[in-house]
């Protein structure tokens, strides 16, 4: 059955190549993108794909404005994809960046939730929420925790909503990407550099990106991003499925020893 589906985030990575997967297979897609310069190339590229049932729009996530068009939009699922990243040592990193990183991933996040579902109560429509979380929504790692703390909010925001809207009959869902290479991650943990300083911060710079690289620098942290957009696609639209999905089965298995290493974990 064809969906109407409303995309915040979309005007790149695995966003964009939802949206442009969701409308090639019949779907009726509002791809959303946070500046009007990514409206404007997101638009150009569906135009020349012929892609009618898509259609863009600006959503930048802190914006009042923004948030109140978009909330008004006539959709059935809303797919929740937008955010940012801000990396380095979690004792360290500048409040203001916390509270931003918060302030997009989580509270402009459930401000748009809330808007639509209140809707859809209100005009009895058993639509659908699908949170795109990350696999750092269940694990941890070091020098990326500010992100990995709004992932772990959001998870609980997800779980806690599920159970509260079945009786709407309206769906919630979570899809939980691995390491995927969009240029994401790296973007994410360059951001410390231009605050952290070796004069001023007791993590050093050197520390810092031997342990980034040690994450990420390696081919099993920059898998394809076509792998989830596909699994995306197929999920989303979907009436049945999992609660969580981490994808691809790698990832799984790591968010599952990772859980079993911290009931042992000792100080």
């Amino acid at each position: 059955m064809s969906k109407t589906i409303l995309i915040t985030g979309a005007g790149s990575g695995l966003g964009e190549g939802a949206a442009i997967g969701l409308a090639k297979n019949g779907h009726t897609v509002i791809a959303t993108a946070e500046s009007w310069p990514q409206v404007t190339a997101l638009r150009d590229k569906v135009a020349a794909m012929d892609l009618p049932n898509l259609t863009v729009t600006k959503l930048n996530m802190l914006d009042p404005y923004d948030i109140v068009h978009a909330a008004k939009l006539d959709f059935d699922v809303l797919v929740n994809n937008a955010g940012i990243a801000e990396g380095g040592p979690v004792a360290e990193i500048p409040m203001p960046l916390v509270k931003q990183n918060f302030e997009v991933n989580v509270f402009a996040l459930l401000d748009l939730t809330q808007r639509v579902v209140r809707r859809w109560v209100r005009t009895q429509v058993k639509g659908k929420v699908v949170f795109i979380s990350s696999i750092v929504g269940l694990v941890s790692p070091g020098m990326i925790g500010t992100y990995s703390a709004t992932k772990h909010a959001v998870q609980s925001i997800a779980e806690s909503m599920q159970e509260e809207l079945k009786e709407f009959g309206i769906q919630v869902q979570t899809i939980n990407p691995g390491p995927f290479f969009t240029g994401f991650n790296e973007r994410g943990v360059e951001a410390a550099y231009r605050w952290l300083d070796d004069d001023v911060n007791f993590t050093s710079r050197a520390s810092y990106k031997a342990q980034t690289d040690a994450l990420l620098d390696k081919p099993e942290m920059r898998l394809d991003p076509d792998d989830m957009i596909g699994k995306m696609v197929e999920l989303i639209p979907a009436n049945t499925g999992p609660f969580r999905t981490i994808y691809p089965k790698d990832t799984a298995d790591w968010a599952v020893a990772a859980e079993q290493a911290m009931l042992t974990r000792t100080i």
